[in-house]
């Protein structure tokens, strides 16, 4: 039980925006008193003329239970009639004098969909086992680490036969085991927070602190997150700080003011999602939600945290309703820009190992990078320019992927702009977009071939890695929130060997430090060829720490075969072949790798070594010198630098 210093110092703190464990003090939690032991229920309603708690423990009665409201505009309550188990609510008298049941903004357990009260519970006080882990994370930093991401949604990733969701228990058994197999290092559930509508896909919360109770316990999550770090893998989920679900028994006008929104309606509303947009000027909603990121840091150990929707946290005119240029004249959000400063310095300060990711899809700012140089100061930027391009590119008929070969090769340019995430994620394969199986052109066995050769491209470009669950396995119909993966694909001999492919090129990124360490530096990445339009097939070299430390990827756009092609390469010696994406083991019909390329002293632009090998239709090869190659001191290449404007990345990143 807190002093009464101690709960004013602590509410005094919310009220200024800097009360980081905010859940600490409000929403409800057990407490012993000279009158017995029950449980304490606080609400922040500033403008509401009364409150009154409603639950079980007095059959729902609107009115028997009055609470109090203190100078920092919280309404409190103790009772001794509430047990751990029972759901409640709280029947707000507005300032507008009407009367209506919200829910507890501050609840970390509801009880199960469509209805939408809070569950008292005593949270879960683990004794973590996952010492070793997280010890490991602050040592080792991420950047110079791989990273590997399979996108999940909980809802959705398998079913019972009874046609029942899998919750965090059955996802423990199963789903862990399966990120071991296919060499995943982390898994990223969209939002995990309690949402009342599946088909927002969490996007739409009404408990930013509650696990989804159909997704199972706070009990089963913390198992979940738990041995996920004891088999090495790391935890990400998805939050959202700049909306929330606008349903009228959730926070939107709280307590009949424009409590957790912007007081100005056209600020407020977020067309684009028929949400409401947080006010996040706002001192009290400051430290509501960056208590809630630290919440799901602390209380469950996740690894990072992936904010969503940035561009219209940062952008006044991001949506499409009418907006006001703010005092400067231009459109940037000024509270949204505040605000990502102090959430990123609060969750960094005390926990500077956590991945710190942004789905941002303009150009305008810098997002990755220190706060003290300019950027927002995340880690980690989703690259949406590179995944729009590369999809259109993949999707052309191949005739016509010669005049726009630059859709592959401006990403080169830009690639050190930020610190990027490349993503295959949740919204390139829904809403008539179609899987990333049925974006390839061509017959069935081109598509997987293709689809081969999209992940080679995407696991040796600079960047870490996310791919969304199904297409690892090439599941071919869009995906479905409230079906599960088509599991039924891999009956069928393709799709086991595309799940079998993934697994291997999974691997072989883990154990090839070129293919990660040096993601950020110039030096990680060589072009060998990125000119040869007519044949359209593109060649470059991935670089590790170490000189002798770099593979040769050699990828071809064109349903033709090309024999005795011909590279240039850094060194002379012996280059072997260690994935070859049209053997047959992962769906195609090469029986036998191409043998070893010995060089020959022959010019290839500026290198003065050439090997020659075949490439196959529509495929990928990864080279890797051989224990003969010398690592000599080469000539400096003459290197044309080229910083792309603002413009040209925003028409990449924004299709």
């Amino acid at each position: 039980m807190l002093s009464e210093k101690d709960l004013s110092a602590s509410l005094q703190a919310f009220v200024d925006g800097s009360n980081y464990r905010a859940q600490d003090v409000l929403g409800v939690h057990r407490e012993k008193r000279a009158e017995g032991e029950g449980f304490v229920f606080r609400v922040w309603a500033p403008h509401a003329q009364q409150v009154w708690l409603v639950g079980d423990f007095n059959q729902w009665d609107e009115h028997s239970l009055p609470m109090q409201k203190d100078q920092y505009g919280v309404w409190s309550i103790f009772t001794d009639q509430a047990q751990a188990g029972q759901l409640y609510k709280f029947n707000i008298k507005q300032s507008t004098g009407r009367e209506i049941m919200k829910i507890d903004p501050f609840a970390v357990c509801f009880e199960q969909r469509p209805g939408v009260a809070a569950r008292i519970i005593d949270f879960p006080n683990r004794k973590w086992k996952d010492g070793l882990w997280r010890g490991r994370q602050k040592r080792e930093h991420h950047f110079n680490r791989p990273l590997n991401i399979y996108e999940v949604h909980a809802g959705s990733w398998r079913f019972h036969e009874d046609g029942t969701p899998y919750d965090f228990s059955d996802l423990t058994r199963e789903l862990i085991p399966y990120l071991k197999k296919m060499h995943y290092s982390h898994v990223e559930f969209m939002p995990l927070m309690e949402h009342p509508l599946p088909a927002s896909w969490g996007y739409q919360i009404i408990g930013f602190y509650a696990l989804c109770s159909s997704y199972g316990t706070p009990e089963q999550f913390q198992e979940f997150v738990e041995s996920c770090h004891q088999a090495n893998i790391g935890v990400i989920v998805d939050w959202v700080p700049g909306h929330f679900n606008i349903n009228d028994d959730a926070l939107a006008y709280y307590d009949g003011t424009a409590t957790f929104e912007y007081e100005d309606a056209d600020r407020a509303k977020n067309i684009g999602w028929g949400a409401l947009n947080f006010d996040l000027g706002k001192p009290q909603v400051q430290s509501f939600l960056i208590s809630s990121a630290l919440f799901w840091l602390n209380a469950y150990h996740v690894d990072g945290i992936r904010a969503d929707a940035i561009s219209s946290i940062i952008y006044l005119d991001y949506d499409f309703g009418p907006w006001k240029p703010n005092k400067y004249g231009d459109t940037r959000n000024l509270e949204g820009y505040d605000f990502l400063h102090k959430a990123t310095k609060a969750i960094k300060l005390e926990h500077p190992e956590s991945l710190w990711i942004a789905e941002e899809s303009s150009a305008g700012v810098q997002v990755s990078g220190r706060i003290e140089d300019g950027a927002l100061g995340f880690d980690y930027k989703w690259n949406m320019g590179w995944m729009n391009d590369t999809l259109d590119f993949y999707s052309e008929d191949p005739i016509y992927r010669s005049f726009d070969f630059h859709k592959l090769t401006f990403s080169f340019m830009y690639r050190l702009a930020e610190n990027f995430i490349l993503p295959l994620s949740h919204d390139e394969v829904v809403h008539g977009k179609r899987s990333l199986m049925n974006k390839m052109w061509g017959d069935r066995y081109k598509q997987f071939a293709q689809l081969r050769n999209l992940y080679v491209w995407q696991m040796t470009h600079p960047g870490k890695k996310l791919l969304f669950m199904g297409g690892e396995f090439g599941q071919y119909l869009e995906w479905k929130y409230d079906a599960p993966l088509e599991w039924v694909d891999l009956k069928d001999p393709l799709n086991q060997s595309m799940q079998h492919f993934t697994a291997v090129l999974n691997g072989l990124y883990h154990d090839n430090p070129s293919l990660w360490e040096l993601d950020t530096k110039d030096s990680g990445l060589e072009i060998i060829d990125a000119d040869n339009k007519d044949q359209t097939v593109l060649s470059y070299i991935r670089h590790g720490k170490r000189k002798r430390d770099f593979l040769i990827v050699i990828l071809n756009y064109t349903p033709v075969e090309r024999r005795g092609f011909k590279i240039g390469v850094p060194y002379a010696g012996t280059y072997h072949e260690i994935l070859n994406t049209e053997m047959k083991e992962f769906g195609g019909t090469w029986t036998r790798n191409n043998p070893a390329c010995h060089t020959k002293s022959d010019s290839f632009k500026e290198y003065e070594y050439t090997i020659e090998t075949t490439v196959p239709a529509l495929g990928a090869l990864i080279l890797k010198p051989g224990k003969d190659v010398k690592i000599a001191r080469r000539k400096p290449r003459p290197r044309k630098q080229v910083k792309p404007t603002n413009k040209q990345q925003q028409q990449a990143g924004s299709k």
